[in-house]
């Protein structure tokens, strides 16, 4: 597993799971196949960046805000 897309997963989960939100409704209001979200969210998936500003959209958030990158050593 690919460790900035295991950040941007669990940065994708919690900015969901902040706003209430289900991998369903998420994914319907990006656009989305659930299974798709899910498999971004566990880091699984490398996604398009279309993909990225759709869920962003949804999640009412900067791209930059999921993509800001963190310094070596820190771990989220």
């Amino acid at each position: 597993m690919d460790p900035y897309l295991d950040i941007l997963g669990k940065r994708i989960r919690a900015r969901r799971s902040e706003l209430g939100m289900s991998q369903e409704r998420l994914a319907h209001e990006a656009g989305l196949d659930r299974s798709y979200v899910g498999r971004i969210e566990r880091g699984e998936h490398n996604l398009t960046f279309i993909a990225l500003v759709r869920l962003c959209r949804a999640l009412k958030c900067d791209v930059a805000a999921l993509t800001t990158s963190i310094p070596a050593g820190q771990q989220e």
